[in-house]
């Protein structure tokens, strides 16, 4: 018996020196953690309302009564058809290694994405389930074609605009996204040489340093280019400046300005994928900025015209939540409330003066507002994510630690982010309109833009009289 027992120990011990390595490399594996993961599928909801129904009310309410369910229908439709989209190619093109501009196809139709899959945060060692972090982009993939779609309201046609926005999103929105936001991951920087290895991999504009938090360039910029180029090449509505295209319901458009206040926090905190203190700082830089928008922009025109407005207030607050986007989880409160103020006065000014400048019929102010304030957004993130104004610096995946800080470096890299945007986007859009205007045709006959596209284009109306 004890020959037996004997015979047994180095099998035994076997078993141990496995267990052992078994339960060694269980550790080394990050596990997503249950608080993030239920963080992360609250903030795609989120980010869900913000466009339905939260953008298609706010657009809504601005155009006639006769175009109220065309806006909503394109709202509508636009989300469900880039969320299509993005599950068949796009978050492979936009989210996998492939060159600096796009990504590859290896994960088309989701291929290899399953309910083990993870993906990297920001934060080494920390992981959420691939799944979650899917559909939390494509909810940032719905709604950035989906706000091109105010610059020309009440008169495009919908199979124009549903080509179009194939085309945009295809090789606007998903390269912009890429270039952005695409990188190996924070394990990836061990040492100096891997970081270097693993940075060589990154978008191009991750590789020039831009810093865009939630979407200042790839979302805001890259959709109002879009949206101004539209507005030329569509063309003016009928009787724009002759007859009155006054809001048709404010109390429309206020209802939907709420939804995309409360939705952005999904947006902007939900950004860090985490459930940490940054993601608190995101959250509180997105309240702070809006209501400091919300009164810079409601004061200065009630003092240029006499009256404080409804229609200014939730532009105001829009105009604080796009500028903010860029810099929410970069810059301190105190970098928020300046944003947010010099946000509300200089749209005030883009969809009155600069408006009048470019000469477009950019109808619910697309330009005015994103690109006006994503790009005041974008620059200041350069100066205010500085640690000695209270920014939290960007962080050194190599050292472990914040990196010294430069401002002028920093918003060098936040030009190249704007240009780079402007300029892709606006070449695409340039000929993504002309192909569909070559094939199908932008816009609606002159009598189907007057009866209204409600009637015209889908045979229903939003209302009963």
């Amino acid at each position: 018996m004890k020959k037996t027992i004997t015979s047994l120990l180095p099998i035994a011990a076997a078993i141990l020196v496995v267990c052992l390595a078994g339960n060694v490399f269980a550790a080394d594996v990050p596990v997503p953690d249950k608080g993030d993961t239920s963080w992360m599928i609250v903030a795609t909801v989120l980010v869900s309302l913000m466009t339905i129904p939260g953008l298609a009310l706010f657009y809504g309410g601005l155009v006639r009564t006769k175009n109220m369910l065309s806006l909503l229908m394109q709202v509508f439709t636009v989300f469900a058809l880039c969320m299509v989209l993005w599950v068949v190619y796009g978050y492979s093109l936009a989210f996998t290694e492939g060159n600096a501009f796009f990504g590859g196809l290896s994960k088309i139709f989701l291929k290899g994405v399953t309910i083990e899959s993870v993906a990297a945060t920001f934060s080494k060692g920390v992981v959420i389930p691939e799944l979650i972090y899917v559909f939390f982009q494509a909810t940032f993939a719905a709604i950035t074609p989906a706000l091109i779609l105010g610059a020309f309201a009440e008169r495009m046609k919908f199979s124009a605009v549903l080509a179009f926005i194939v085309l945009w999103f295809t090789f606007a929105y998903l390269p912009v996204a890429h270039m952005v936001w695409y990188w190996a991951g924070p394990d990836a920087y061990t040492d100096a040489e891997a970081g270097a290895k693993a940075a060589a991999t990154a978008g191009f504009l991750f590789q020039k340093g831009a810093i865009d938090f939630a979407g200042g360039t790839v979302v805001h910029i890259n959709a109002a280019i879009a949206g101004l180029i539209g507005a030329f090449m569509v063309g003016k509505r009928v009787g724009y400046g002759k007859e009155s295209m006054a809001p048709h319901s404010l109390t429309m458009t206020m209802i939907g300005a709420s939804l995309l206040w409360v939705g952005w926090f999904g947006f902007n905190a939900g950004s860090n994928l985490e459930a940490t203190g940054l993601a608190a700082l995101a959250f509180g830089n997105t309240m702070t900025a809006t209501a400091a928008a919300t009164l810079s922009w409601l004061f200065l025109e009630w003092a240029i015209k006499g009256k404080p407005s409804m229609l200014g207030a939730a532009s105001g607050a829009v105009a604080g939540l796009v500028a903010i986007t860029p810099a929410c989880g970069f810059v301190g409160i105190g970098g928020a409330l300046v944003i947010g103020f010099l946000a509300g006065a200089l749209c005030l000014w883009g969809v009155n003066g600069l408006k009048r400048l470019l000469g477009a019929d950019d109808a619910l102010d697309v330009f005015g507002v994103h690109g006006v304030g994503g790009m005041l957004g974008a620059l200041l993130t350069g100066i205010f994510a500085n640690p000695s104004l209270g920014g939290v610096g960007v962080y050194d995946y190599v050292a472990n630690s914040v990196a010294e800080y430069s401002t002028s470096a920093q918003v060098i890299s936040q030009l190249w982010g704007i240009g780079t945007t402007l300029i892709w986007s606006g070449i695409v859009s340039v000929i993504a309109y002309k192909v569909v205007d070559l094939v199908i045709g932008l816009r609606v006959p002159e009598e189907e833009e007057r009866e209204g596209l409600d009637t015209s284009s889908h045979g229903e109306s939003a209302y009963k009289y």
